[in-house]
Parts: C-alpha cells; sequence; structure tokens
C-alpha cells in the first residue's frame, strides 16, 4: 500500500487505511534499536551491581535504588512524554529523549558518591528514557493492525538481544578498563536513539473517498452555508404555494381531494410534531415551518453532510492528555495488573548473578544466566506474536496464562541449587517474561481494554501508574536481601506481585462484559432518545420537521385522531 507523495521524504505517511508495512517497517526497525538501548540497557545494568557496592561502600538496598529511580521516572513521567507527543510530534520528543539518555549515562561514570548516581541514571537517564520508548511504540502500534502483535514481539527482541549480548560482553570490558569507562561506551552507543528518531514519520489515515471529496468540494464551509440557506427559502416558498393552491381549490375535482388530504396529513403531523415539542419545553415560533414533504428530508440530509463535511475541515484541536480512561473499569483492572506485575520486571535480572553466586556458580558462569534469559526471551517473544495471530480466543486470556505461568517460575527460584536448574528456571522465565513484556502495552489496543482510538492517550496513564510499582521493587528486593542474607528472598516479592498481578488481569474481561451488558440492555431506549433528538436537531434553525415517532395509544396520535374524525 503506497502513501501520498510529499515534498519532503521525512513528511507524514497518508494511507487510505492502516498499511500493516509500509514505513511501519521501518519505524519497527528503529523500535528494535530504541529496546536496545532503554530497557535492554536497564536489565544489563546488574553487571556493575557489585562493583558500585565496592566503589561507594553501600548496601544492596542503597544501590538498587539506582534502577529503581530510573524505572520509577520512566513509569512516573509517561503523562508527560504523552502530553509532549500530542503537542510537538513523536520525532522531535524521541531525539530529545535520546541525548538525554546518552547524557545521563555518560557524566555517571564521573560520579564520586551513589547520590549522584541517582541523578544521573536515576532521573536524566529516566527521563530519556520515557521520552524515547512510550512515543515509538504508540507510533508503531499505529501503522499496524492484523500484524500489530506480530511486529511489536519482533521489534521488542531488540531488550532480549541486548541482554544476550550485553551480559558478557561488558562484564569482560569492565574488567579491562573498568566500570567508568563502561559506562562512556554504553553511553556512547546509547546516542544513536536520536537517530531512531529521525525515523519516526507520522501517520495519517485518509480514506480514497474522502480524498477525492475534499479535491472536489474546496469551497469554503460559509459559501456551503449560504448556498444551503438559500436552497431552504426557496423549498418554503415552494411549500407555502403549494399549501395555498390545496386551500384555493376545494372543488377541483380528484386534484382537490388528494390536495385536501396531503393538507389533512400535513396538518396531522404538524400536530403531533408540535405536542412533542412543546412536551419537551420547546417554544415553536412558525408552525409552518413544521410541515413535511419529501425535498424536505433530502435537504435536512444535505445540511447534515454539509456541517460534517464544515467539520472535517476545522477539525477540533485533541486533548494533550485524556484522563477519561479512568472512568472506564476495565482499564483499572488493567492497570492494577500492571502495577503489580512490574514488581517481577526488573529484581529477576538485578539479583540473578547474585543469587547464581550465592549457590556456588563461578562468576564468569554467572554472567551467562542473563544470556540464557535474553535467548528465552526471543523465542517467547516471537512464539507470542505467533500464537496471537493464530489463535481464535479472546487474546487477554493468553495472556493470563503466560502471567501465571512466570508467577510459579519466580517461585521455583528460591527453591533450586544447582547450575542446571537456575540455567532451567532462567530460560522459562526468560520465555513467558518474553510474553508478557511484549505484549501487555500493546494489549491496551484490543477492545478488551481500551481500543485503538483511546490507546495513545491511555499508555501514557497505564504506565504513570505503573511507575510506583518500579519505585518499590528493587529497593524492597534489596531489603529483605538484606534482612535475610538470601537473594531467593528477592524473588518472593516478585512472585507475589505476579500473582497479584494475574488475578486482576482475570478480572479485566468479566468487568467489561458486564459494562456491555449494562449498556445493550438499554439500546432501545437510546435509539428512541436518539431518534427524538434528531427530531428536535434543527428547532433553532428555520428548517423542517417530520415525526412520526407517537405511540398508538399516545396522547398525540389520540389527538390526531380526533382530529381526523372531525374532519371526516
Amino acid at each position: 500500500m503506497r502513501g501520498s507523495k510529499h515534498n519532503s521524504c521525512m513528511g507524514p505517511c497518508v494511507y487510505p487505511a492502516i498499511p500493516d508495512g509500509g514505513w511501519g517497517w521501518a519505524v519497527a526497525g528503529a523500535f528494535f534499536f530504541v529496546e536496545v538501548c532503554t530497557y535492554g540497557t536497564i536489565k544489563s545494568l546488574g553487571i556493575f551491581l557489585q562493583d558500585l557496592m565496592d566503589e561507594f561502600g553501600e548496601s544492596n538496598s542503597r544501590v538498587s535504588w539506582v534502577i529503581s529511580i530510573c524505572v520509577f521516572i520512566l513509569t512516573f513521567t509517561a503523562p508527560l512524554s504523552t502530553v509532549l507527543s500530542n503537542r510537538f510530534g513523536y520525532r522531535p520528543v524521541v531525539m530529545t529523549g535520546g541525548f538525554l539518555i546518552s547524557l545521563g549515562t555518560i557524566t555517571s561514570a564521573f560520579t564520586k558518591s551513589i547520590n549522584e548516581m541517582y541523578i544521573t541514571i536515576g532521573i536524566v537517564s529516566g527521563l530519556g528514557y520515557c521520552l524515547t520508548f512510550l512515543p515509538t511504540i504508540t507510533i508503531l502500534s499505529q501503522y499496524f493492525s492484523r500484524r500489530r502483535a506480530l511486529v511489536t514481539a519482533m521489534a521488542s527482541s531488540g531488550e532480549s538481544f541486548a541482554m544476550f549480548a550485553f551480559a558478557p560482553a561488558f562484564t569482560a570490558l569492565k574488567q579491562q578498563i573498568g566500570w567508568r569507562y563502561c559506562l562512556v561506551v554504553i553511553g556512547t552507543l546509547q546516542a544513536s536513539v536520536i537517530g531512531c528518531g529521525a525515523l519516526l514519520r507520522p501517520i495519517i489515515i485518509e480514506p480514497e473517498t474522502q480524498r477525492a471529496d475534499d479535491e472536489s468540494q474546496k469551497q469554503s464551509p460559509a459559501s456551503k452555508q449560504l448556498q444551503m440557506d438559500y436552497e431552504l427559502e426557496n423549498e418554503q416558498t415552494r411549500t407555502s404555494i403549494s399549501s395555498g393552491n390545496s386551500r384555493r381549490s376545494e372543488d377541483s375535482g380528484v386534484t382537490s381531494l388528494s390536495a385536501s388530504s396531503a393538507d389533512l396529513q400535513a396538518a396531522t403531523a404538524t400536530a403531533e410534531t408540535k405536542s412533542l415539542m412543546e412536551a419537551q419545553g420547546k417554544k415553536v415560533q412558525d408552525p409552518s415551518l413544521l410541515m413535511p414533504t419529501l425535498p424536505q428530508k433530502q435537504l435536512e440530509a444535505e445540511v447534515n453532510k454539509a456541517e460534517v463535511e464544515a467539520g472535517a475541515v476545522q477539525p477540533s484541536r485533541p486533548k494533550l492528555l485524556d484522563f477519561s480512561v479512568l472512568k472506564d473499569g476495565a482499564f483499572i483492572f488493567y492497570s492494577l495488573f500492571g502495577l503489580f506485575a512490574t514488581l517481577g520486571f526488573f529484581a529477576p535480572q538485578l539479583y540473578i548473578i547474585q543469587l547464581s553466586q550465592s549457590r556456588g556458580v563461578e562468576p564468569y558462569m554467572a554472567s551467562y544466566m542473563l544470556s540464557v534469559m535474553a535467548v528465552a526471551e526471543v523465542c517467547g517473544r516471537l512464539s507470542i506474536g505467533v500464537v496471537l495471530n493464530k489463535v481464535s480466543c479472546r487474546k487477554i486470556w493468553v495472556l493470563l496464562g503466560c502471567v501465571v505461568l512466570l508467577c510459579i517460575v519466580l517461585m521455583a527460584f528460591t527453591l533450586v541449587r544447582e547450575f542446571w536448574g537456575l540455567v532451567v528456571c532462567c530460560a522459562l522465565y526468560g520465555f513467558f517474561m518474553g510474553t508478557v513484556g511484549s505484549t501487555h502495552i500493546p494489549m491496551l489496543a484490543e477492545e478488551d481494554v481500551v481500543g485503538i482510538k483511546k490507546m495513545s492517550s491511555s499508555v501514557g496513564v497505564y504506565v504513570f501508574i505503573q511507575s510506583f510499582a518500579g519505585l518499590a521493587g528493587p529497593p524492597l528486593g534489596g531489603v529483605l536481601v538484606d534482612i535475610t542474607q538470601n537473594y531467593g528472598a528477592a524473588f518472593y516479592s516478585c512472585a507475589v506481585g505476579m500473582g497479584l498481578g494475574a488475578v486482576c488481569l482475570a478480572l479485566v474481561r468479566p468487568v467489561k462484559s458486564g459494562l456491555c451488558q449494562r449498556g445493550g440492555s438499554s439500546q432501545p431506549e437510546d435509539k428512541k432518545g436518539q431518534e427524538e433528538e434528531n427530531i428536535s436537531l434543527y428547532n433553532d434553525q428555520a428548517d423542517f420537521l417530520e415525526v412520526d415517532l407517537a405511540l398508538e395509544s399516545s396522547p398525540v396520535k389520540q389527538t390526531g385522531s380526533q382530529e381526523n374524525a372531525v374532519v371526516t
């Protein structure tokens, strides 16, 4: 599917429908490298945990606050990312975020205390991660529909490839040049995000019929309205003349009979309309304007079409940030799922190396645990993308199954004592973490949660709610380790949080179905109310109305029947 031609190769992409490809593949490639430089780097920082403890003489919980603050800022400032993206566009926001990421990581190499690293990596880089990650995944979801789950899973595998490559590479590099210069190298690599942001061309969906109408109808809305008013005045004149002729031709045979019948029907409809309007508390200024004719109905449709076209020419400005999704019960439960599940997203990668070493694994071999997680996570991300494209059941149930299995694996970490047991747990954790991590944000686009139309405004609120668990997760694990002197205790908090998240996720669909049923039971009333609203839509204008909504037993209908009897 080809987009429209533009003067600039980096201008907006215009498609008649969601392309499921096109420039979206370039955006997917950009998102792959964004994942490498954001979450891939964050989850690889665990290799510096022991170095920071030795350098600054701090405890596990104090050092883990670096990652915790970074994740908190990443998620807490999500609404800010949404506001800036809606105001300035995705491209400048992501490029600014790439600069902040690189700046924070490089300056952290020159810090002299852990408190300074709270600012450099925690706040500066954390803000850059937020401005980079969320706009990229949001615009990627707009380029794909049918293949959204598969493409998102493939693009998000950059996080897993980063963990697979960075863990052993940076472990060997820091042994050669030290952890400080290693951070300088990482910050330099993260500067490539600026180039990825330049690839994020905005997308515009403009159907072919609308494009043809825009080209053929270039009149201003004022001229269109003037033309419609002129036609309405002419029609009113014709209606008045027709009504007068029918009254003057009382003895003209068949023509007079048919005209009198038409006037009688019009008078009946006028009485019904007037009674209905008075019941609604509206005053009719000119009863002659209520007499319906077939051309008038056509004119009403034309007026309605003209108003729609005028509104399309001058669209209302979208809200920069919309918290109305908080009124949706399904979104509330889904956000609680994200809140509790985040407890298990970062702590395992942070403590798995220390856990392996405490179980007798050599330090060099322990660093490969992250690589095992990374390889399995790639498989999980690709597998869930294929599965979600093939399954006929609701995708939210597939995600729930993966969350439950992930909770079981987290509990298994506390039980195993040997090398191969840890390898199996890392492989299973990586696989199911890949399925959950690559789908929990794109799942917002499904109708079971909020839908694609509200995703751009809901993703910021969703990640904002996650931020509090991201702040508490790593330090909570560090406190448990300091108290119990057992790194396996950190995985208990992860398992409990994931279990609570599974309960909240299981309630999303029932809540959504309950809302739909209550809405469905009132459909007849809503439909009737909408018809009555259409009747009075043009009451404030010099327009015509035709009403035939009164029930047979209603006072309006009975009044019309009595008038017919009198005339007869």
